[in-house]
């Protein structure tokens, strides 16, 4: 018998991570179908074609499943999850894509979602919400790309809606870390990142006390030297 093709689907997953009143978390959507019906799930769905490209149906099911659109948000592919049993419909690969979005409205559902809402991340890696498939595993590699990628890149700014101050930046970098860091220094490190921030020339009063700098991100894309995470060992930690 001469050897055949596996039959695998491939699907999308998105990992949409905002900071949101004052909590890091994660975009949830309410299943409306078999299986795991009425379980939350990450936005995502199967390829529509064996022709269209994975980022263009990433930013489909984003849209179909919460209304979000994907111009906006920073998008980047993350792994690809492939375990034999992780669906019980059949084989299936999901190539999950990491999105980091400034504080957004609720989402509106649609397509095979029947809600969708913004969680924070500690209750669904705490098991405090039910998941279907393998997300909760997903969501916490999600968690922990983006917390490494703020040490040495400038993704910090992608959860800002531009401008914005250092002070709004560095509580990005404190709720996604979860300790927090000694505002001078880190205004003194971030400052010195040649194209990081670009200052409009405009200061407003909205951190209130004495009117702050408003900036927005610059061309770079990697922090040298980086800033450690750990608050024990950061020159950058309070």
């Amino acid at each position: 018998m001469s050897w055949q093709i596996p039959r695998v689907a491939v699907a999308v997953d998105l990992a949409v991570l905002t900071v949101r009143n004052d909590r890091l978390q994660i975009l949830l959507v309410e299943r409306a179908i078999k299986p795991f019906r009425g379980m939350f799930a990450l936005p995502g769905g199967f390829l529509a074609s064996k022709e269209e490209d994975l980022e263009v149906a990433a930013a489909r099911e984003l849209a179909e499943e919460t209304g979000l659109e994907p111009r906006p948000l920073h998008l980047e592919q993350m792994r690809t999850y492939g375990a034999p049993d992780r669906d019980p419909r059949g084989r299936v690969l999901t190539v999950c894509y990491l999105a980091v979005v400034p504080n957004l409205p609720l989402p509106v559902p649609g397509g095979d979602a029947r809600a969708a809402r913004w969680t924070p991340v500690d209750a669904v890696l705490n098991s405090e919400v039910a998941m279907a498939f393998d997300h909760r595993e997903i969501i916490a590699d999600a968690v922990e790309r983006a917390r490494s990628k703020l040490e040495y890149t400038t993704l910090g700014a992608a959860f800002c809606a531009a401008p914005f101050t250092i002070s709004e930046l560095r509580h990005v970098y404190e709720t996604v870390w979860g300790h927090k860091l000694d505002s001078r220094n880190f205004h003194r490190k971030i400052t010195s990142v040649d194209g990081f921030l670009v200052s409009t020339g405009e200061r407003t009063k909205r951190d209130g006390g004495r009117p702050a700098a408003l900036y927005r991100p610059g061309g770079a894309r990697l922090m040298h030297p980086p800033i450690l995470r750990s608050a024990g060992s950061s020159p950058w930690a309070g």
